[in-house]
């Protein structure tokens, strides 16, 4: 059997994401879809738009078999530490033959060679990279500029969001040494561009124009009946920042070099949290980077337990299915134990459960913003 998987966030799935799952299927020949998908917080350090089981449902509508939820300590991290936890759930599902992304270029080969690089860093990439750094670059851009600068590569391929976490997946399935092949997919447009445009368009510009019925024709009917207004977190993650101790703060992913100092001092001249990232953000500083480490602070992820988590079997989370074969075929295969009932958490090692105690956390309060308790051990049967 032919399973493909795919690592998404869904924020809101749309036609672009349409075109991905009849790609695999048709194209790559997948028999079955899994998507690995964030939860209720995404990489880019926010809230989703909806909640992740109308986000999974919204998945299985629109051609996947199976979603299994990214836990939150990753789903809320750098992209290198987003790629890892993302491809490890994958790889220990232990039926996974294809891992299919979007890109905005490169070809399957063009992956495989940055990522060998990449994995075998040399000293004198090192030293390119400090050099950057020390031109107060944040870690993507010196790392962009060190690649173009050794091997050659343009830079706008290791710069451009969604190649970056193709490389990242290509990086962590070879530090595995998976069996599961790379099949890279050009993509439609800009993933940060903001203007909507007919058809196919950012899940950016989307988020952009929530409440407005332009949207009808850039998401399914079934997405576009569950929009509506982005959800407000800003008042739960100020007094997080307010009450933390700067020493716990530097504890957070990320919160290096005496950032939490700068956090701490200007967050008592903000009152919301767009004006404070754009306040403690710098050129070496990315707005993203500060957004995930207030996010992170506010559900008590430390960098620790992320390190902890990421050599470690964990659990697969199923948010959604419509194929017992799946469910039986991972049963049977699989390397980490399924979650799809209360009764599940028992079979969890310590550090695993400390992982999806996290994710109940991320539940409990998008719940209470959200105005709808959730149940973390739901699956959703299709």
């Amino acid at each position: 059997m032919n399973i493909c998987a795919i690592i998404a966030e869904y924020n809101p799935f749309h036609n672009g994401h349409l075109k991905q799952l009849d790609y695999a299927k048709k194209v790559l020949g997948a028999d079955k879809i899994i998507v690995v998908m964030s939860g209720n917080f995404t990489q880019r350090g926010e809230g989703a738009v909806l909640d992740k089981y109308k986000r999974a449902k919204h998945a299985i509508l629109g051609g996947a078999d199976m979603v299994i939820e990214l836990p939150t300590v990753f789903a809320t991290s750098n992209a290198e530490l987003f790629s890892k936890g993302a491809v490890k759930i994958i790889n220990d599902l232990n039926v996974v033959n294809t891992l299919c992304f979007g890109v905005e270029s490169g070809k399957k080969e063009d992956f495989i060679k940055l990522a060998t690089l990449l994995n075998d860093e040399s000293k004198e990439f090192k030293s390119l990279i400090k050099t950057e750094l020390e031109k107060g670059l944040s870690f993507a851009s010196a790392k962009a500029n060190a690649v173009k600068t050794l091997y050659g590569i343009d830079e706008s391929f290791v710069s451009s969001p969604n190649c970056v976490l193709g490389i990242e997946y290509t990086r962590a399935l070879l530090k595995l040494k998976s069996n599961i092949e790379i099949a890279p997919m050009l993509r439609t447009g800009d993933h940060n561009d903001k203007k909507l445009y007919k058809g196919i368009t950012s899940a950016s510009s989307i988020r952009e124009n929530l409440g407005k019925r332009r949207l009808k024709s850039v998401v399914p009917t079934f997405v576009y009946k569950d929009l509506k207004k982005a959800k407000d977190f800003d008042k739960i993650i100020l007094s997080n920042l307010i009450s933390v101790e700067s020493e716990n703060l530097s504890e957070v992913l990320d919160c290096t070099e005496g950032l939490e100092n700068r956090i701490k001092s200007l967050t008592k001249e903000s009152y919301s949290v767009k004006s404070l990232v754009e306040k403690v953000a710098t050129k070496r500083y990315t707005e993203a980077r500060i957004r995930r480490i207030f996010l992170q602070n506010m559900l008590k992820i430390d960098e620790k337990l992320i390190k902890t988590a990421i050599k470690q079997k964990l659990y697969a989370k199923v948010l959604a299915t419509r194929d017992n074969e799946l469910l039986s075929l991972i049963t049977k295969n699989g390397k980490i134990p399924l979650i799809i009932r209360k009764s599940d958490y028992n079979n969890l090692s310590d550090t695993a459960k400390k992982v999806f105690d996290k994710d109940i956390l991320a539940g409990d309060i998008y719940g209470l913003v959200d105005e709808n308790k959730q149940n973390e051990f739901y699956t959703l049967m299709m």
